[in-house]
């Protein structure tokens, strides 16, 4: 356990300086024009969301702004699944799905099924943050098989992952680890190794028991995180590399961890972590026997407990899945209308033909009465 502690300490040393920008995209950007300067702009989001997300969403803004000024649909959809996840990530839950529900209503009238699979995706997140697995289960579900269908690897990847961290949360261990080995597996096969996968196992192994395992785990994901500059996945290793600390009775040692994920933490305006770290540090502070600090510590985790996952936050976001609700019932009946018009449509055009047939015979009889009527008379 000490060689991986201090390979894990020289690995912190050199998380300075990350990656320069995509100058390629900015310097896109200064020239490009309409839906793909929109498009160029979502782009920048992304890139910078877990490395500067006020850039980010600066980016973003300016790129609904614009498709909202051209009437870009696509790329209005994109800014606000785009700005749904920069809340996520902030905490205010309700902003979040309220984005992310005006994204996956653009995408449905696109008939736009990586966007439709990437925003359920999204939510199915949300429902998890609130342990609302059921509904979790359902867009993960339904996002992973849109995903598979269009043999989307890098998204198919991120639906495994999801699956896996639902089945650990339901304790579900054996399932869990399968998903994840699939997206571990996965992620090699496209020369591409994402970080999530190891980390994810590595939460798995620290659920278990086993610190030494989870230790190694997490130190190879944050290897693979600075090289992918993910400043977000980096603050969820630091967090776990806390508990692992915390847990091996190496308390100094956690508390920088945590200390450390926090100052990432504000500087990415990831609010969506400060419960976590707050609890974390608590229960640290009370091993060392710090009651006063464990104190203030509860008292923050409180505070940012009720600002994410709020009775007032919980009350918006049940009023927004009626509407989600009542959207997809609207949807199922104007099916239905459609169907409806259709074969009323249908049985018009039979009654027309019928009718059309028995006018023609009509028609055909007067003129053989009346041809026969004629030759009579002569």
């Amino acid at each position: 356990m000490k060689n991986t502690f201090i390979t894990v300490v020289l690995a912190l040393q050199i998380l300075v300086g990350y990656g320069s920008p995509i100058d390629s995209l900015e310097n896109a950007l200064k020239t490009a024009k309409g839906e793909q300067r929109v498009k160029n702009l979502n782009e920048l989001f992304r890139a910078y969301i877990n490395s500067d997300p006020v850039k980010a969403i600066g980016y973003s803004r300016e790129a609904l702004s614009l498709a909202t000024e051209i009437n870009d649909q696509k790329g209005m959809a994109a800014s606000f699944n785009n700005l749904g996840v920069a809340y996520k990530n902030q905490g205010a839950l309700q902003e979040a799905l309220e984005y992310y529900l005006k994204a996956l209503h653009n995408y449905e009238l696109l008939k736009n099924n990586e966007g439709v699979g990437t925003t359920k995706n999204n939510i199915g997140n949300l429902y998890s943050l609130k342990k609302d697995y059921g509904q979790a289960m359902k867009y993960f579900e339904e996002s992973y098989k849109l995903f598979s269908e269009l043999n989307d690897k890098q998204k198919i990847i991120g639906s495994l992952n999801n699956l896996g961290n639902l089945h650990t949360d339901l304790q579900l261990y054996e399932q869990a680890l399968k998903y994840y080995s699939q997206a571990l597996q996965m992620s090699e096969q496209t020369k591409k190794i994402s970080s999530d996968p190891l980390s994810n196992i590595g939460n798995l192994y620290f659920r278990q028991g086993n610190y030494q395992r989870a230790a190694d785990y997490y130190v190879k994901a944050l290897g693979l995180s600075k090289k992918e500059n993910n400043q977000t996945s980096m603050l969820n290793i630091l967090i776990n590399l806390g508990e692992v600390f915390a847990q091996s009775g190496q308390s100094n040692k956690a508390q920088i961890y945590f200390d450390s994920a926090m100052t990432l933490c504000q500087s990415l305006q990831a609010y969506i972590y400060e419960p976590q770290i707050f609890k974390n540090r608590a229960a640290n502070f009370a091993k060392q026997g710090k009651m006063k600090d464990a104190y203030e510590a509860m008292v923050a985790y409180d505070k940012a407990k009720e600002r994410v996952y709020g009775e007032e936050s919980t009350h918006k976001i049940a009023q927004m899945e009626m509407a989600l609700d009542l959207q997809e019932k609207e949807k199922q009946v104007e099916e239905l209308k459609q169907k409806s018009e259709m074969d009323s449509l249908e049985l018009r055009n039979s009654r027309l033909v019928i009718t059309s047939i028995v006018l023609g015979a009509v028609v055909a009889l007067g003129l053989v009465n009346l041809f026969m009527a004629r030759r009579k008379r002569s």
